[in-house]
């Protein structure tokens, strides 16, 4: 059975799919929901502001203000429980790098060759199991005990191997060596003499000589046993031996991200040399679908960190099930690593929130050299403007902020919306990374959007009308009711809505946009508000508030808001196009070009709206090389191609580029379909300009001006055809006498 997600190619395996790790009922929808902050990316590219080499806090939208949302707007810090829907869009990566970046296999690892020759645990990682005291130091030049009691607490302390080779621990596994020494101590490599002598992994489960509280903590973990996914690792069995117990589980022979960190490290020297983002991305990427099935069955890891993350060639596994737990869990002891662990847990305990808290951590940590995440921020981000990561990709800053937000109610409400976001997040950092050729390669490539319509392609981006519309949610209980309602006309339309049997989400917000149409501004904020009431996180209600308010000509209000939005789905392009235009409108010129540079870069569909503003916002500052540049960005494949080509040449034939810019006017407008009325005008305009540079800088018959050469005599003749053109097609006679005598005035003295 082929997997049904979208973009995947995988085929289900055993009951998941062998390429994304989807159930097979698994079908998406489009009511993604979530909560958090927004940004604009400094660009790069072919025609796109220099902004990937050196972005500053001053081209992005990290300054802007935001609306408040979420806890902000209900005026708590802590606390407030969210209100969550149904299902979420889930978004299946076809294979590690999601099709939009390479990852290179990590070669695997045989198990024989793993395990430590010499099995010792350094002095300097000795701590008390109990209290977490130093133990088992040098004194006086004598080496540590490597078994005792704690000074402190005194409790007892080993860090001697319990299991040696060749121990048969359960009647059944037969100890090779140590792997490792870990949280509960030695981890052993074995084989399964009760089948085919295959490797497993021994962990120790629990630390006490209770023979009673053994065999409740065995019963306990037991539900680990069900836990089947193809990208965690699999449990086989729980054992006792000599009064201690063990997991028992798959080996697994790849490289830990933490260890392939460090392989990094020390190719570099000792710098710390992060993954690149795009890398560290699809690492997390491809795993989220793992924690999915895990929360799917009211299970929580509890402690993600690169330590935790296997590569296999070109796959990931997620590895140590010791802090899994059930989420209605209230008294087991609770895993996590200082640094990662969300600050609440200690309080309120684990949630699905705190898994994804510690999944923005475990990313920052993969993609830059985050000093001081145990310690200064332990509980926060460095601030924007000391982090080059954050100013180069402002989206990814904005995901991070939303996954690791001091209040778990303005996380991401799933690991299903935080991977929606995290894929939209790849292709913009994909495509600012690559060359502008590259870049535009992999927008053509781009997935549809599940929230957002897609842009007109033709239609230039000057006000509210011209943006994207949200995506009808079917999940709605009013979604079919709605579809019945085909009045066109707004004021009747909004009669029509008022009626509706309940007034939903997507009835209010249908009221928001049909009160929009008919300028009934009182009944959008009615809507909006009666929205967020409902709901806070609710970041329709504020995109609906931002529409009115660029309706209104209030351009700071809309900055506000869809700033906001920007910030609750900061891997979709509707947001920042929305913004651009509010910043353009509030005066934030250089904003919004960022903006609309990211979204030409990242989503083909994007690339005509967003180059005919690039374009308009360089033209009026006098940067007619960089217009005209924005404007090629529009392919020829584009219905927006003939009139990127007219504006080329309106610019060329005003800008003062002498004959150079003149030639390349009218070249913009061969073989392109442009109006002959309009193309007969722009004619005439850039004949004209060529005949005043001809009389005040002489002659250049080398430059052609369409199919004139750069001299006096044919430029005259050509002007003369043209107006002569003109105004036979002109509307009044008033228009057409003068343009004959245009044409009488120009036309140069001959003996005929």
């Amino acid at each position: 059975m082929t997997c049904t997600q979208p973009g995947c190619t995988g085929t289900i395996v055993d009951g998941y799919c062998d390429v994304c790790g989807s159930p097979p009922d698994a079908a998406p929808d489009a009511s993604v929901r979530t909560a958090a902050r927004a940004a604009g990316t400094g660009p790069a590219g072919a025609g796109l502001p220099a902004g990937a080499d050196g972005a500053t806090s001053t081209r992005t939208s990290s300054r802007l203000a935001s609306t408040a949302m979420g806890s902000a707007r209900t005026g708590r810090t802590t606390g407030v429980t969210r209100r969550v829907g149904g299902a979420s869009t889930r978004l299946r990566a076809a294979r590690l790098g999601a099709g939009l970046t390479t990852i290179a296999p990590a070669p695997a690892i045989d198990a024989a060759t793993a395990m430590m020759v010499n099995p010792e645990v350094a002095e300097e990682k000795r701590f008390c199991p109990a209290c977490g005291a130093a133990v088992g130091r040098s004194v006086e030049g004598r080496p540590g005990r490597t078994e005792g009691f704690c000074p402190q607490c005194r409790a007892p302390y080993s860090f001697t191997p319990k299991l040696q080779p060749g121990d048969v621990v359960g009647g059944q596994y037969e100890v090779a060596g140590a792997l490792a020494h870990g949280g509960l101590g030695w981890i052993y490599l074995a084989r399964d003499k009760n089948v085919s002598d295959r490797w497993v992994v021994l962990k120790g489960l629990l630390n006490t000589g209770d023979a009673d509280a053994l065999a409740a903590a065995i019963a306990e973990r037991q539900f680990l046993a069900q836990v089947e996914h193809p990208r965690i690792v699999e449990i086989y069995n729980f054992v006792t031996h000599d009064g201690e117990g063990y997991t028992v589980m798959e080996y697994v022979g790849g490289h830990s991200l933490k260890g392939l960190l460090k392989n990094r490290m020390r190719a570099a020297g000792g710098r710390y040399d992060p993954f690149p983002l795009d890398v560290a991305i699809a690492y997390v990427l491809e795993i989220l679908p793992a924690f999915e099935y895990l929360h799917d069955l009211g299970l929580v890891y509890c402690d993600f960190k690169p330590d935790n993350l296997i590569q296999i060639g070109d796959d990931v596994k997620l590895i140590d099930l010791g802090g899994v737990r059930r989420l209605d869990d209230q008294d087991s002891a609770i895993y996590g690593t200082v640094g990662y662990q969300a600050p609440e847990v200690a309080e309120v305990g684990t949630s699905v929130a705190s898994d994804i808290y510690t999944l923005g951590r475990t990313l920052l940590v993969l993609a830059m050299e985050f000093r001081g995440y145990q310690s200064t921020y332990v509980a926060s981000l460095p601030p924007v403007d000391e982090t080059p990561l954050f100013q180069r990709y402002d989206s990814f800053y904005r995901l991070v902020a939303k996954a690791c937000a001091p209040d778990p109610a303005d996380r991401f409400a799933t690991v299903a919306e935080l991977r929606v976001q995290l894929h939209g997040v790849l292709r913009e950092v994909v495509a600012t990374d690559r060359a502008a050729g590259e870049g535009q390669h992999a927008a053509r490539d781009a997935a549809r959007s599940l929230l957002f319509t897609t842009p007109d392609a033709a239609t230039a981006v000057t006000a509210w009308q011209h943006l994207p519309e949200l995506r009808v949610d079917t999940g709605d209980p009013q979604a079919g009711w709605l579809a019945t309602v085909d009045v066109e006309d707004p004021r009747a339309r909004l009669v029509q809505l008022e009626r509706a049997p309940e007034r939903s989400a997507e009835v209010l917000l249908a009221i928001g946009r049909a009160a929009l149409r008919a300028d009934r501004h009182d009944v959008v904020a009615k809507a909006a508000d009666e929205l967020l009431a409902a709901d806070p996180w609710e970041w329709r209600a504020v995109w609906l508030q931002g529409l009115a308010a660029l309706a209104t000509g209030d351009g700071t209000g809309a900055q506000a808001a869809f700033n906001a939005v920007y910030g609750e789905v900061p891997g979709e392009l509707a947001p920042k196009l929305a913004l651009a235009l509010a910043c353009e409108a509030s005066g934030e010129p250089d904003i919004a070009e960022a903006l609309y540079a990211t979204c030409a870069r990242t989503d083909a569909a994007y690339v005509p709206p967003a180059a005919f503003a690039m374009a308009r916002i360089r033209a009026s500052r006098g940067s007619v090389p960089d217009a005209v540049a924005a404007l090629d960005l529009v392919p020829a494949t584009s219905r927006a191609f003939t009139e990127a080509r007219r504006q080329r040449a309106a610019l060329l034939v005003a800008s003062d580029g002498g004959l150079p810019a003149l030639a390349d006017a009218m070249s913009s407008l061969h073989d392109v379909g442009v109006d002959p009325a309009e193309r007969t005008r722009l004619t005439a305009a850039a004949l004209a300009a060529a005949l005043d540079h001809v009389r005040s800088h002489g002659p250049s018959p080398a430059v052609q001006i369409g199919t004139w050469p750069a001299a006096e005599p044919a430029l005259r003749d050509g002007l003369e055809r043209t107006y002569r053109e003109l105004a036979a097609a002109a509307a009044t006679p008033a228009e057409r006498i003068a343009l004959v005598d245009a044409a009488n005035d120009v036309r140069r003295w001959t003996f005929r």
